[in-house]
Parts: C-alpha cells; sequence; structure tokens
C-alpha cells in the first residue's frame, strides 16, 4: 500500500447505474486519487426503495454495462450483494456486511450533493453515518442543502467537474431516438444499441 500499518482505504460507490454513464466514472477515478483509495467497491442497487416506481433495465443489463465501463481500472470492484439480496436495497445493510468482512478496513461512502440533501430520509442514516466517511460530489443544477443534523457530520468533498449528465437524460435520449455520444463510455453506447435498451417502451423507460 506504501503507507505502512494504515488501513485500507475502500471507497463504495452504489447507484441504479441505470445505465452508468461517463460522469460515474468520472467522479469514481477522482475519489481514488482525493481520498488515496486502495479500492472502489462498485454496488448497483437491486431494488433501491427511492426509486419503487421505476422499472430498472434488467440486473445482467447494468451488471453488463457495469464491467465494460470499469473493467480496466485494477481498483475498480464491482460487488453484486445487493442484486442478489430479497427486499429493498439499503446502503446500510451493505456496509455492515462489507465490515464483517474486512473489519480492517477504512471505509468511504461516495455520493452526489443530490443524494447528500436526502441522506436524512435513508434507512438508518445516523448508524450509517457512523461507520463510513461521507465524500460529497457537487452535481451541476443542484442547490439544495443537506439537512442540519446531516450537515454538521464531518465529511469529504471530491471536487468533481460539472458534468451536465444523468442517468436519466440518457434514458430520454434514448427513447426519442437521440445520440449519447460522450455521454456513456464507449463500450457501454455500443452495448445499448446492440441490446436495444433503453427505447420507447422497454424497461427501464
Amino acid at each position: 500500500m506504501g503507507r505502512g500499518t494504515a488501513l485500507k482505504r475502500i471507497g463504495l460507490f452504489g447507484g441504479s447505474f441505470d445505465p452508468v454513464h461517463s460522469a460515474h466514472v468520472a467522479l469514481a477515478r477522482l475519489a481514488l486519487q482525493h481520498l488515496a483509495l486502495d479500492e472502489m467497491r462498485w454496488l448497483p442497487a437491486g431494488r433501491p426503495w427511492q426509486k419503487a416506481h421505476r422499472a430498472l433495465a434488467a440486473d445482467e443489463h447494468r451488471v453488463a454495462m457495469l464491467k465494460l465501463a470499469i473493467g480496466r481500472e485494477p481498483r475498480f470492484v464491482l460487488d453484486e450483494r445487493e442484486l442478489h439480496r430479497a427486499g429493498p436495497s439499503y446502503t446500510i445493510d451493505s456496509v455492515l456486511e462489507l465490515q464483517a468482512e474486512e473489519p480492517a478496513a477504512e471505509w468511504f461512502l461516495v455520493i452526489g450533493q443530490d443524494q447528500h440533501v436526502r441522506l436524512h430520509t435513508w434507512h438508518r442514516w445516523q448508524e450509517l453515518l457512523a461507520r463510513v466517511t461521507l465524500a460529497v460530489a457537487p452535481r451541476a443544477g443542484e442547490s439544495g442543502q443537506a439537512s442540519p443534523q446531516v450537515a454538521a457530520l464531518p465529511h469529504a468533498e471530491v471536487a468533481l467537474p460539472a458534468m451536465p449528465v444523468s442517468a436519466t437524460d440518457i434514458r430520454e435520449r434514448l427513447a426519442r431516438g437521440e445520440g449519447i455520444d460522450g455521454l456513456v463510455p464507449p463500450a457501454v453506447a455500443r452495448y445499448i444499441e446492440q441490446h436495444h435498451l433503453y427505447q420507447r417502451g422497454t424497461p427501464g423507460n
């Protein structure tokens, strides 16, 4: 590790990744550097409780796109545990499992500013924040503030240049038959085209 007896530093990056896009990858790479992480765990959500109203693309498609997007970075690790868990996907459940598996590690939860604003609504959020260090990435167009209880807690900021891209925007573009060049990694764009994902009337739209 190059830090003597320092704890292993592991980042956690969860989301529906429907689809994974270039801003996700850019943020994760910056977090590796900014937080001096040894590893970044990508945790695709199985049944995200915040998005219960919307059908996601099939798990196998989201996993395949993630593998294409992150496969060349050895410090990126795909963790599929939430896809195999019954019931809603709660971050605290994954954190408890991971910390039991690697009790000596130091854990960082990487989230966007939009998630930070709503963090006080998360399941068992106080327990979650007692177990991880928050790393918050500013998001273009997000002006909301975290609740006072959450804002008072220490957190790191990952200086991510504003990128006007979101998975929602990408899905809407595809449903309209528009291009997504530069918004997702090229291999992901090819996969979406080959499997006719996010076209109007398909799951995820």
